[in-house]
């Protein structure tokens, strides 16, 4: 049997930097094989010219551009079920700040390289952690007891939600100090990790697909002229 000191330290020291370069490596090769799958507009200059090019640019960005982008967006989830987004914004925002800015974090960080971010104090990042909770609850019940969502989800989603939420969760144990100190502390750091692995190899990855989808591609309720196709 392997000691809880063994396991503590391995979770605090190699298993982190193995999994932050998964992530950042898996990453880069899962976006650039998507991008490699796209193709670049193509625009025939010596017909339009330059001059066309402007006013087509500046046509995107038009009033009635506009109107149309804030149409399409009735027939999504924004037109069908606000609360789901407002609620989804919140989930997300608090998924990326809360570990980024939390004091005990930026300690481990200080440590390691010699320097850190700027800190929350430990109540907010408390309270976001709540919220992330509680909007994690929210994508839960939501899939558990809505027909049309119960009917496409699979044993994945939940696993998903699990792996997302499960870090989180355990900080917040970890933080009131519930059930024993130490194995909350090692499941929080290797629950903490297994996320991190899981962003570019699972529909986590949605994350950073999001960005390319509204500031990239075309037609994909781009935030932009966009610059790809598939």
């Amino acid at each position: 049997m392997v000691s809880a000191d063994v396991i503590y330290n391995l979770a605090r020291g190699p298993f982190v930097w193995i999994s932050l370069v998964l992530c950042v490596v898996g990453t880069m090769v899962r976006t650039l094989q998507l991008i490699s799958l796209t193709n670049v507009e193509k625009r025939d200059i010596r017909i339009q010219g330059i001059g066309a090019i402007k006013q087509k640019s500046s046509q995107n960005f038009s009033a009635r551009g506009l109107f149309r982008f804030f149409s399409d967006l009735k027939l999504t989830i924004i037109g069908t079920s606000p609360v789901t987004i407002v609620v989804s914004c919140i989930f997300h925002l608090c998924l990326i700040i809360t570990p980024i800015f939390l004091l005990a974090h930026n300690i481990l960080i200080k440590e390691a390289v010699g320097f850190s971010l700027f800190s929350f104090s430990e109540r907010f990042t408390d309270r976001l952690t709540f919220v992330f909770l509680i909007c994690a609850a929210y994508f839960l019940i939501r899939r558990v007891f809505l027909p049309r969502l119960r009917a496409i989800s699979s044993v994945y989603d939940y696993v998903i939600l699990l792996i997302t939420t499960a870090p989180f969760l355990t900080g917040y144990l970890v933080y009131y100090q519930v059930f024993d100190y130490k194995t909350m502390i090692i499941l929080h750091m290797l629950t903490g990790e297994l996320m991190l692995i899981a962003i570019p190899f699972t529909k986590i990855y949605h994350m950073v697909f999001f960005f390319i989808g509204r500031f990239v591609l075309i037609n994909q309720h781009t935030l932009g002229r966009g610059s790809r196709t598939w």
